[in-house]
């Protein structure tokens, strides 16, 4: 039995099967809707109403909701199930709207420099194009077209019995005489040989092209590269759709388990986003899919597994062991990609079950592993990954810092995108608010860098204690409820969703616990090794949070060490970067490998040296003050 789903505003209908979620509902319109737990009926994100039209709701999941929105008439999308034609209304505040991605560093877009990135190592792509031109048989010279073109492409290119599928095996014969005898080879490495990807009749001198990829949890960028020139020539991101079966890896990782074909809908869905990216840079530069021969993706371990439709499941189950680590390279027809059907696919090799390809690619970028200083290279997310060392050694660790660094578990907690508040001010006589949005829209919600800065703000003006307590002050932005206290930041008057936004003192100690989880990681790996904080040369913050990060903040309320600002460096989106620099060098692949086998894995699980840290951790900015010199002189004056 089949019934349709109106969604309002929108006015956008879909037909389901009877017993289907709401939730799933809108994800078949083509509708994001919230969803921080997987369908679990625990983040309370996913709230609607029905207009019109029966459905079964599981109760149970009711108190998850304020009372003021369950009289309202409010449900969870995710615990109702489809029993009638419906109309259901999607508030704004449950919508998954479009993320601010970064696609440039404080320096600007790099190819815009008309410089390869290449950092050291030498431009040899990893694809590229070669003009052949081949005498014709004759009655004395018989042998095999293909045997003729292995011999010219070793003659010609130095290129050693390259692999040639079936597909184009088929056609070869007829592209060579269509060519008459001149054709144009493209040829990929595939981590021990050259392949040949595509044969094309006559000489075609637009260059080889290929696609670098960061498959992040929350949004997904892509990068056309020149691969003759070694740029970087466009880029395109965009959140990732995976993100309506959940917000984190660990929702996913469920989702993958709970339902019966949970795995190949993550899959098609990060597909599915990275095609639409690679159709939209495609056209953008009148390009087709089969002048892409080539892809690299970064990412983090459980995003690699979906990718290639590896199941995670014991990944989240002790003692935390994926499936593989380094992975096949494989083509672009066995994950349908859009891209030329026999190119290739290279997939960044990881560590462990979390600290993946993306901090591979991090590393391999920022040259950590072949400088001599030490540096302190942190990615900042969900799941906080750090890596510390150089030349000599790598150790890495992850933390689970929570999702509320993306706004998960914060009432009006936000992604980066529009209307999101990104700074706060606070005026420490009269605690009046003054807040900054993403462009510059009617806030919406607030998002990780304005958290920080607003608890920062907070405790410094006198509003919370070191414990995230509110304390006593005369305010009319600090209200009392039955179960929590809240500051108000913007006035419903003033706000783009019709309703005060504020934070509560549940949202700041969720936060706490989510900062102090960072410096627990980074503290974690120093004491491992006796190192002393004031040891440390550098410190890297990698990712698009990271760009947006006001350091003296975040140093205020103890989620980075108290060192000098100059120390700190913003190196963007080093996962995309890696991948765009093993996409032109082979070395910088190779090296890539050679990163992901000497990095040394520290598991904060075993044994009680990250909770000591962590308990120290949950206060502001720390329990012991002494790690925090600059902190503590302000707070003397």
């Amino acid at each position: 039995m089949k019934y349709t789903v109106t969604f309002i505003p929108d006015q956008i209908t879909t037909e389901v099967e009877a017993g289907k979620s709401l939730l799933h509902a809108a994800n078949s319109a083509g509708i994001g809707i919230k969803s921080s737990c997987g369908s679990e009926g625990t983040c309370g994100r996913c709230k609607v109403k029905v207009i019109q039209g029966k459905y079964l709701y599981n109760e149970k999941f009711s108190s998850i909701l304020p009372q003021k929105h369950r009289k309202a008439g409010f449900i969870l999308a995710c615990k109702a199930y489809v029993e009638d034609n419906l109309t259901v209304e999607i508030p704004l505040e449950s919508r998954l709207d479009e993320h601010q991605v970064l696609l440039e560093d404080k320096q600007g877009i790099l190819a815009e420099k008309n410089i390869p990135i290449l950092n050291g190592y030498t431009l040899d792509p990893l694809c590229k194009k070669i003009q052949l031109t081949m005498d014709a048989p004759n009655l004395t010279e018989i042998i095999s077209d293909a045997s003729r073109l292995e011999a010219e492409l070793s003659k010609q290119a130095d290129i050693k019995k390259p692999v040639i599928g079936l597909p184009l095996l088929s056609q070869l014969a007829e592209t060579l005489r269509k060519g008459d005898w001149q054709v144009t080879v493209t040829i990929a490495y595939n981590g021990r040989d050259y392949e040949i990807v595509r044969v094309e009749p006559g000489h075609d001198i637009k260059p080889c092209y290929g696609i670098a990829v960061d498959i992040g949890t929350t949004t997904v960028v892509a990068s056309l590269v020149d691969m003759e020139r070694g740029l970087s020539i466009d880029k395109l991101g965009t959140y990732n759709r995976q993100a309506k079966l959940g917000d984190d890896v660990v929702s996913r990782m469920i989702h993958c388990s709970s339902e019966q074909n949970g795995l190949e809908e993550l899959q098609h869905l990060v597909i599915q986003t990275i095609n639409d990216l690679i159709s939209k840079l495609l056209a953008r530069n009148n390009l087709s899919h089969n002048d892409i021969g080539i892809m690299v993706t970064s990412s983090n371990t459980t995003m690699t597994h979906l990718f290639l439709g590896l199941h995670p499941k014991y990944i989240r189950l002790e003692p935390y062991v994926p499936t593989a680590t380094f992975t096949p390279v494989v083509k672009g027809k066995e994950l349908g990609l859009n891209i030329h059907p026999e190119g290739l696919v290279y997939s960044f090799p990881a560590v462990a079950s979390y600290v993946g390809g993306d901090i591979v690619s991090g590393v391999l970028f920022t040259n950590i592993s072949k400088k001599e200083e030490l540096t302190l290279f942190i990615d900042i997310g969900t799941n906080g990954e750090i890596v510390l060392g150089n030349q000599d050694w790598l150790i890495s660790c992850a933390c689970s810092a929570g999702p509320a660094f993306e706004g998960g578990g914060i009432t009006y907690g936000t992604r980066a995108m529009k209307g999101a508040i990104e700074r706060v001010e606070i005026d420490k006589d009269t605690f009046e608010v003054k807040v900054s949005t993403i462009d510059s829209a009617k806030a919406t919600g607030i998002c990780g860098s304005g958290l920080i800065d607003c608890i920062a703000k907070m405790h410094q003006v006198g509003i919370i204690d070191r414990t995230g307590a509110f304390q006593d002050t005369e305010s009319r932005r600090v209200q009392i409820t039955h179960d929590d206290k809240l500051f108000i930041l913007v006035w419903k008057e003033e706000s783009g969703i019709g309703k005060d936004i504020y934070i509560s003192e549940n949202d700041i100690k969720n936060l706490i616990r989510s900062k102090g989880a960072v410096f627990a990681g980074i503290q974690s790996l120093l004491k491992t090794l006796q190192l002393e904080i004031e040891l440390i040369d550098k410190i890297l913050i990698a990712g698009g949070f990271g760009n947006y990060l006001n350091i003296s903040d975040a140093i205020r309320i103890g989620l980075l060490p108290d060192l000098p600002i100059e120390k700190y460096e913003f190196v963007g989106n080093t996962s995309l970067k890696g991948a765009e620099l093993a996409l032109i060098s082979k070395e910088a692949w190779n090296h890539a490998e050679i990163i992901g086998k000497m990095m040394t894995y520290l598991e904060l699980s075993v044994g009680n040296l990250f909770m000591d840290e962590f308990m120290q951790a949950i206060f502001l900015p720390h329990t012991d003050l002494k790690l925090f010199p600059s902190v503590e002189l302000h707070a003397n004056l």
